[in-house]
């Protein structure tokens, strides 16, 4: 893989690349970074498409944003802007896990010129978003929502103990996953100084999010999305099956998936399968 940056949306974006032809942008979620990828960029790129993983905003070594930004709007601007930027203004696949995940719907609800198709893993549409509060188990699995409101304690939390809470998120949400070389990375972008600050802020924005941009959320929660999308759910995914029935928030074709064997992290519990699906989404384009 190869090394670059590149300025987008007013942002020094750092990435990785590999390979060459249609442009298929790969967003990670938190926390995570731009390696996260790296088990699925070298089969994209062999079977002829130009993979970029960026590291998303305020994720060292990509700048933070002067303005403090980390709403869906402003993930959303990141996405549009990288593409034409990466891509000269056109269209470009878009793969997103997490927050990831989260930026390509907001990107195919703001700008959906900007996308050919969508793959996105591990969350489903924001309209289906409150049904996280139909089960405590659920509930429990995102605990770290709430925690994160909280400044200056949940960063605490998050950097005690050699970044403990790192290790806990990700066996919570993938259990007996072992993929230590990657969550030590994974540690060493967050010790960058201030990431911590800039990564929770993702969650901060969000909650905010309907108060910040009204008119912006309302259109992302209740206008049908008008890009291809597939969606990934791993199997052992505590609320894979809440993810049942989004049809009805797309106007445009919809595929769900669930990779047995994996939880979470698909792309680095499952890479193959993971790389399948999406080799068949993206020449699926008619």
């Amino acid at each position: 893989m190869r090394e670059g940056s590149i300025e987008a949306n007013s942002l020094r974006f750092s990435y990785l690349e590999d390979g060459e032809g249609p442009l298929v942008l790969l967003l990670h979620g938190f926390p995570d970074n731009a390696f996260t990828w790296d088990r699925v960029m070298p089969s994209l790129a062999a079977a002829g498409y130009r993979t970029v993983s960026p590291f998303t905003r305020g994720y060292p070594p990509t700048s933070a944003p002067a303005d403090g930004r980390y709403d869906p709007a402003a993930r959303a601007e990141d996405v549009a802007g990288l593409i034409e930027a990466l891509n000269g203004g056109q269209p470009a696949f878009v793969v997103g896990h997490d927050w990831g995940a989260s930026a390509t719907y907001a990107a195919i609800a703001l700008h959906p010129e900007k996308v050919r198709r969508a793959v996105a893993i591990g969350i489903g549409p924001p309209g289906g978003a409150m049904r996280v509060f139909e089960r405590p188990a659920v509930l429990h699995h995102a605990f770290h929502f709430w925690l994160f409101q909280v400044p200056v304690f949940s960063e605490m939390a998050v950097r005690a103990n050699d970044f403990a809470m790192i290790d806990y998120l990700w066996n919570l949400w993938s259990p007996g996953i072992e993929d230590a070389e990657h969550i030590k990375r994974v540690k060493e972008t967050l010790a960058e100084p201030n990431a911590v600050e800039q990564a929770l802020g993702y969650y901060r924005a969000m909650l905010q999010f309907t108060m910040t941009h009204p008119e912006t959320a309302q259109k992302m929660l209740s206008e049908p999305l008008e890009v291809p999308t597939l969606l990934v759910m791993g199997g052992n995914e505590s609320a894979f099956d809440f993810t049942e029935g989004n049809e009805k928030y797309f106007a445009a074709e919809y595929r769900r998936e669930v990779v047995d064997g994996a939880g979470h992290f698909v792309q680095r519990e499952q890479p193959e399968a993971l790389t399948r699906l999406i080799l068949e989404w993206m020449e699926a384009e008619s």
